[in-house]
C-alpha cells in the first residue's frame, strides 16, 4: 500500500485536502470518488512531498480517545447542544493535541455549511473510515445520536481488546529485557574475569567458560559491528512486514502459529462481526460494509477474503459463501452469518457472534500467556544456566587444581 496527498471538492463545494492509502494511483482515485469528491490533484506522497500531519507533534488518537469523544458527543447532543457548539466543548477538554487540531478544524468546516461526515473524512489519519461512514449513515437517517453511540461501543470494544493483548505481552517483554541486560553484562564484566585468574594459575578454561569467554571478547572488541547489524536486522524484518509478501507471510504465522493462532482468527472475527455489525444497523448497504470492514483488518489474509466476498455480494451472492469458501473463518461465523441472512436478522446474528468471540478473544488470550509462561521459563534456564555453568565451572577446575598443588 502507498500513501497518496488529495485535493478535491466536497459535496459542499468546498475545497478539501487530505491523504489516502492505496494499492495505486487509480484505486486512491477510486476510492476519492466513491467518498462523493471531485478530485483536482493526486500524487503519491514521499519524502519530498509529504505534508506535516495535522497538529505537529503528538500521538495519533487511540480507539480509547475515540470512544471518549464519541460518548461526549452523544451526551451534548441529547442535552439538546448543537452540534457546532458540541464540537467546541470537545475542542477545548480532549488532551491528545492531534485530535484536538482536527476537532477544532471540523468545527470550522461545520460552520461552513459542510456536513459532519466529510468535515471527518477531510483527516483521515485521525477519523478512520468507519467513523466517516457511520457519521453519514446517522446523518441521512436523521440518528446521528444512535450513529455515534455505535462508533462509541465500537470503538471501546477495539480498545478492550488491544489493551488485553499489550498487557499479555508486558511480562514476556520485560523477561526478555532483563535476561539481556543481565547476559550482556555477565558476558562483559564478569566471565573475563575468569581468563586472567586462570592464566595466572597456568590452567586452561573449561571448554563451556571458553564458549562464553569467546562470546564475551567477539562483544567487546566487535559491539560497534554486532549492534548496527541489529538494529539492520530488526529494521529489515519491519520494512519487510510491510510489503505485500511480507503481510502475507506474517499473516500466516500469525494464523497457523500454535501460540497465537486461537488469538489471532477469534480476533478477526470479532472485529469482523462487532464492525459489519455496527455499519448494517446504522443503514449502510452490504456491499458498502463489507469493504470497509476489509480496511480494518489488521491481517492482510482477512482484509482479502472480505475483498471477495464483496465482489461476490456484487453479482448476488449471499455474504455467507464467500465467508464459507475463504477458509479462514470458523465454521460458527458462516452458519450464524447463514442463519441471520436465512431469518432476515443479520445485524443482530452479527451482535451474537461479536459477542461471543469478544468472551473468546478473552479466553485467547490468557492461554496465550498462559503458554508463554513455560517457553520463557525454559529459554530463561537455558541461557541463566549456561551463564552460572560458564562461572562454576572454572571455580570447581580451579579448586581441583589448588587441591593437586
Amino acid at each position: 500500500m502507498a500513501t497518496f496527498q488529495y485535493k478535491a471538492l466536497a459535496t459542499t463545494g468546498k475545497e478539501t485536502k487530505g491523504s489516502i492509502e492505496a494499492v495505486d494511483i487509480e484505486a486512491a482515485r477510486a476510492a476519492i470518488k466513491k467518498q462523493g469528491m471531485t478530485i483536482l490533484t493526486v500524487r503519491q506522497q514521499t519524502a519530498m512531498n509529504k505534508e506535516i500531519s495535522l497538529g505537529g507533534g503528538g500521538k495519533t488518537p487511540s480507539a480509547r480517545d475515540l470512544s471518549v469523544m464519541c460518548r461526549q458527543f452523544v451526551a451534548m447532543i441529547e442535552a439538546g447542544v448543537t452540534i457546532i457548539d458540541a464540537l467546541m466543548m470537545l475542542g477545548e477538554q480532549t488532551e491528545n493535541k492531534r485530535l484536538r487540531d482536527a476537532i477544532i478544524t471540523v468545527r470550522e468546516d461545520v460552520q461552513k455549511g459542510e456536513n459532519l461526515a466529510d468535515a471527518f473524512a477531510a483527516h483521515p489519519k485521525i477519523f478512520p473510515m468507519l467513523m466517516v461512514k457511520m457519521t453519514a449513515a446517522g446523518e441521512a437517517s436523521g440518528s446521528l445520536e444512535i450513529a455515534m453511540d455505535r462508533i462509541a461501543t465500537q470503538f471501546e470494544k477495539s480498545s478492550k481488546t488491544q489493551a488485553m493483548v499489550k498487557k499479555a505481552m508486558i511480562y514476556p517483554i520485560a523477561v526478555v529485557v532483563v535476561a539481556i541486560a543481565v547476559s550482556v553484562v555477565m558476558l562483559v564484566k564478569v566471565i573475563p574475569s575468569y581468563q586472567a585468574m586462570f592464566a595466572d594459575l597456568g590452567t586452561d578454561l573449561p571448554a563451556i567458560t571458553k564458549f562464553y569467554v569467546a562470546m564475551s571478547n567477539g562483544l567487546r572488541n566487535y559491539w560497534f559491528i554486532i549492534i548496527p547489524v541489529i538494529i539492520a536486522i530488526v529494521v529489515g524484518i519491519k520494512s519487510y512486514s510491510m510489503t505485500y509478501s511480507g503481510k502475507h507471510f506474517f499473516g500466516k504465522i500469525a494464523m497457523n502459529f500454535f501460540i497465537t493462532k486461537n488469538m489471532s482468527i477469534k480476533s478477526a472475527s470479532s472485529m469482523m462481526a462487532r464492525t459489519l455489525s455496527t455499519l448494517l444497523g446504522a443503514g449502510v448497504p452490504l456491499v458498502e460494509a463489507v469493504g470497509i470492514v476489509s480496511g480494518v483488518m489488521t491481517n492482510i489474509w482477512y482484509e482479502e477474503a472480505l475483498q471477495r466476498a464483496k465482489e461476490e455480494i456484487m453479482i448476488g451472492m449471499p455474504l455467507s459463501r464467500p465467508l464459507e469458501e475463504s477458509g479462514i473463518f470458523p465454521p460458527m461465523v458462516y452458519h450464524m452469518v447463514r442463519i441471520g441472512e436465512e431469518s432476515g436478522n443479520t445485524e443482530g446474528m452479527l451482535d451474537k457472534l461479536a459477542d461471543y468471540y469478544d468472551e473468546e478473544v478473552e479466553m485467547a488470550v490468557q492461554a496465550m500467556t498462559a503458554a508463554m509462561e513455560p517457553m520463557i521459563i525454559i529459554v530463561l534456564a537455558v541461557v541463566v544456566g549456561g551463564l552460572i555453568a560458564a562461572c562454576m565451572a572454572p571455580m570447581l577446575s580451579m579448586y581441583q587444581a589448588l587441591d593437586n598443588m
